[in-house]
């Protein structure tokens, strides 16, 4: 029989030191044991934390590896004397069975209406039935004060950055993108309200959304390691963490990372960039011109011919048997998640100094496309907590790779891939051709996130061409995922519904919508002269 394993203790005044060495060993676990476990506190008592792995077929192996990765990372130093405890169900639960045939063979857990529609490969709008209030955010294991210290890790660096990436100077080491006004589109998409592009596609570094929270977890990294070694101390400028010295002792280190694209950028750019040996992991839908762009920059680059759970697969594998080596877990990463979240705090500036309102009579619709949901989700959280039930934030995925919606409807947290209702995760959305969510991700937006539409490749290419056509932006497809989100929403009979359902049918007049473009700036331009050629082929037909 399955167990769960509780483990709670009282955390010490550094448990800003404490956080990250502990996603560490969860993300670590889950790669050796296929368990994602999970960190919460008290609800009434800030100081007493408690890690929870549910479904643990082998407790004595599971303790066992777990004890192995506390030693490992050095967690007995924080004199948290843990205290575990092992429960199993008084009864077998019809949880236990429910995802089985009565032969054995998996079944997915959908409605049946909504799987056969997305093994259909039919663009649909799925709204969410579990969505609740922004009070929701309180039970979550992530929240203000992590944002917090995301935010300020990247203050504290933005002298690092500038130093380390001349693009940066005339910021300051501001990693930041514009918020657009693209009234030729807003014609053609969104003719109610006022439409705008967050233009994340021409993030500096990076060249995607993925550059906050890529560089916020190398950068988080770098920091703890030089603190806990001794090479600086908590009141040293960061920009220190370029000197030689420490770029050598960098140098001892690998950073790894398995990603379709434009993670393994953020990561193997900012990883290369302070010494530290860099390695990307990447699967056979990554583009040849991101593998090129990193070996330019000195990151070693591993191909795999298979897909994107298969790459972040063996790039666990391997820094797992190494004791220098230091794995970025899309799947599981809470340094990720919290560097994405800072951008909407941003956002809210940048609409306050555009003087547009956000409240409950002046909505805002966000509208991210989502692979495997780790950027968006950090997103969306951010954008909750900043404007609470003003928003209203929804996921775009391709039609054959729907992962975060079979997740999300599935109504648990079993992991459940496209694959298991019959698609293939083929798709020319490089960036978003992953076959299962982050249970991460999924258990932050099952009572926060509005819903999730799906999007055919043709779509994508015209609407990548109606954008370079009509604003002069380009972007790559991943990126236009978002843009049928205002037409799902206000032209279909479910967005309408749903409207009218949550008194927002009235307001949608003075409404702000904004498509969040993920990455393109990158791009070599034979790929966007091809884009923009499908693109203007197909709105010809």
């Amino acid at each position: 029989m399955n167990a769960t394993l509780y483990v709670y203790f009282t955390v010490p005044e550094r448990a800003t030191a404490l956080a990250p060495r502990l996603a560490e060993l969860q993300a670590r676990l889950a790669a050796s044991t296929g368990i994602a476990g999970r960190l919460y506190c008290r609800r009434d008592d800030a100081a007493t934390w408690m890690e929870v792995y549910e479904a643990v077929a082998d407790p004595d192996a599971f303790a066992a590896r777990r004890g192995e990765l506390w030693a490992a990372l050095d967690l007995d130093s924080f004199a948290l004397a843990p205290h575990l405890e092992w429960f199993v169900p008084l009864a077998a639960p019809q949880a236990q069975a429910r995802g089985r045939h009565s032969n054995g063979d998996p079944m997915p857990h959908l409605p049946h209406d909504l799987a056969r529609t997305l093994a259909a490969k039919t663009p649909t709008l799925w709204l969410n039935p579990r969505l609740e209030s922004a009070a929701a955010l309180a039970a979550l294991p992530v929240g203000e004060p992590d944002v917090a210290a995301a935010r300020d890790r990247l203050a504290r660096c933005a002298p690092l950055l500038a130093r380390l990436f001349p693009e940066l100077e005339a910021s300051h080491g501001l990693i930041e993108s514009p918020l657009l006004a693209v009234p030729a589109l807003q014609h053609a998409l969104c003719p109610r309200g006022r439409l705008l592009i967050k233009a994340d596609h021409a993030l500096p570094v990076a060249g995607s959304i993925k550059a906050r929270g890529g560089i916020h977890e190398v950068l988080e990294f770098a920091e703890t390691l030089a603190l806990r070694e001794g090479w600086i101390v908590e009141a040293d400028e960061r920009a220190r963490l370029a000197e030689p010295a420490i770029r050598e002792q960098f140098s001892r280190y690998t950073v790894a990372v398995g990603s379709t694209g434009n993670l393994g950028l953020a990561i193997g750019i900012m990883a290369a960039a302070l010494g530290f040996k860099a390695v990307v992991h990447m699967s056979a839908d990554a583009k040849p011109w991101k593998k090129d762009r990193l070996r330019s920059r000195g990151v070693t680059v591993v191909e795999h011919e298979g897909q994107y759970g298969e790459a972040v697969a063996a790039g666990r594998a391997e820094a797992d048997a190494d004791p220098y080596a230091y794995f970025v877990d899309d799947e599981h990463s809470l340094p990720l998640l919290t560097g994405y979240a800072v951008a909407a705090g941003r956002l809210a500036a940048q609409l306050d100094t555009a003087g547009t309102k956000v409240d409950t009579d002046h909505p805002l619709f966000v509208y991210l496309p989502c692979g495997v949901g780790g950027a968006p989700a950090g997103v969306a959280l951010g954008l909750k907590l900043a404007f609470g039930d003003a928003v209203h934030v929804f996921f775009a995925e391709p039609v054959a790779s729907p992962c975060m919606l079979v997740q999300l409807a599935s109504g648990g947290l079993e992991p459940l891939s496209v694959y298991d209702i019959g698609l293939d995760n083929v798709t020319e959305a490089d960036g978003l051709a992953v076959g299962a969510a982050s249970l991460l991700a999924a258990e932050l937006m099952a009572p926060l996130l509005a819903g999730v539409f799906t999007v055919p490749d043709d779509e994508l290419f015209r609407d990548v061409y109606r954008l370079h056509d009509e604003e002069n932006l380009d972007i790559e497809p991943s990126a236009a995922a978002a843009f049928a989100g205002p037409r799902w929403l206000q032209d279909s009979d479910a967005g309408r519904a749903w409207l009218a359902e949550h008194g927002l049918a009235g307001k949608m007049d003075r409404a702000t919508h904004i498509l969040w473009t993920t990455g393109g700036s990158f791009v070599p331009a034979a790929e966007h002269a091809r884009f923009q050629a499908r693109g203007k082929a197909l709105l010809a037909r």
